[in-house]
């Protein structure tokens, strides 16, 4: 992975992993709930190449007490992403696309606080990946707590590329913001 200076451009490469995750953005101290944070949103625009068992292109983070790790999923290398088998839970339509909504437990799994942990995962699936755009983060918290899936005080939202499951690729963000105002 290698951070492009401003904002949170970056690009990062993998060859065959078992879970590979590169990140760029805002972390918070723990301290705030979603709605205390203001508007968050992101805008990004990448391109990439290769394959990967599984990916998720777009944004992730957690939140603490309760712990619970997020992803918003803009884009993937191969078949649309499955949620690790998640319930769902609901659709919703922003930023001009339908995301489906999941919800997955993590058992006895490395987590944000260090420790292995029980805990949700909340998933925003866009339907028809894309590229580019305005991703509008506190409505997706926002879609979430509707449907009973609480948030905790919010540690990060950052810009994301995970593959896994073997494959080789490579990614570049040439646009990748996230604001909190």
């Amino acid at each position: 992975m290698t951070v492009a200076g401003v904002d949170a451009k970056f690009s990062a490469s993998w060859n065959n992993p078992d879970d590979f995750l590169a990140r760029v953005g805002l972390t918070w101290s723990s301290t705030q709930t979603f709605d205390q944070l203001g508007t968050v949103s992101a805008e990004f625009a990448h391109a990439k190449t290769g394959a990967a068992g599984y990916s998720f292109i777009g944004i992730y983070g957690w939140s603490v007490n309760p712990i619970v790790e997020y992803y918003i999923v803009e884009d993937w290398f191969g078949s649309p992403p499955t949620a690790d088998g998640g319930t769902k839970m609901g659709s919703f339509t922003v930023d001009g696309g339908t995301y489906d909504v999941y919800q997955h437990t993590q058992v006895d799994q490395p987590s944000v606080t260090g420790a292995n942990a029980t805990f949700p995962q909340f998933y925003s699936i866009r339907q028809t990946a894309r590229q580019c755009g305005h991703i509008s983060i506190t409505e997706h918290y926002k879609e979430w707590a509707s449907l009973g899936l609480t948030l905790g005080k919010m540690e990060e939202a950052k810009i994301i590329v995970e593959a896994g499951g073997g494959g080789t690729g490579s990614i570049t963000f040439t646009t990748a913001t996230i604001t909190a105002k």
